[in-house]
């Protein structure tokens, strides 16, 4: 049995008889890796699959609860309000994390190809219609049928989720992939 060490990569070979041939043959090539905790993933860039780990998607679900029960605990603040303001926060924390900061906080592998892309272009590859897509476009959705249905359809408040939906509805289109309205945010 012999070992042969190269850094990172150790090829183990185990040779073994054959039983009617007097020579060796090479049976089993064994790879063994050593680990670098905390700076080795293997994605090349981890933003491509965050949304598709387990249990992101009720862990943001709890988040938006989360939110919507602080906000009921203050007290003066009715019911329609903290209904409109559990969208408002949502929708914009969504903007600013999915359609405003661009590039990755890990360090990749890919040669800067990220950091012109916002999260929201990053994730899943840029496949469009996925199923984590799908799920951070229905959410803000429903949680606007929540709030209109709340709010009892006031006016003011109605006109104040609208936009706020659309201001994160918008962006996410497939026909806005890479585009960027006016210049805006293409550095």
């Amino acid at each position: 049995m012999g070992t042969l060490s190269l850094g990172i990569l150790d090829l183990e070979t185990k040779s073994c008889l054959q039983s009617s041939n007097s020579f060796h043959r090479v049976s089993k090539v064994v790879k063994k890796q050593t680990m670098n905790v905390g700076t080795a993933h293997s994605e090349v860039n981890p933003n491509t699959r965050v949304m598709n780990s387990r249990g992101i998607w009720l862990s943001y679900i709890l988040g938006i609860g989360l939110l919507h029960i602080i906000l009921l605990s203050i007290p003066f603040f009715s019911v329609p309000v903290v209904w409109t303001l559990t969208n408002v926060i949502h929708n914009l924390g969504m903007y600013i994390f999915l359609h405003t900061v661009k590039g990755t906080p890990f360090e990749t592998p890919d040669q800067g190809k990220a950091r012109l892309l916002t999260h929201w272009e990053q994730m899943d590859y840029g496949v469009q219609f996925t199923a984590s897509r799908k799920f951070l476009t229905i959410t803000p959705i429903i949680l606007y049928f929540l709030t209109s249905f709340y709010t009892k359809y006031d006016k003011l408040h109605f006109v104040i989720n609208t936009v706020s939906l659309m201001s994160v509805l918008i962006p996410k289109l497939p026909q806005l992939h890479g585009v960027r309205i006016f210049g805006i945010n293409k550095y």
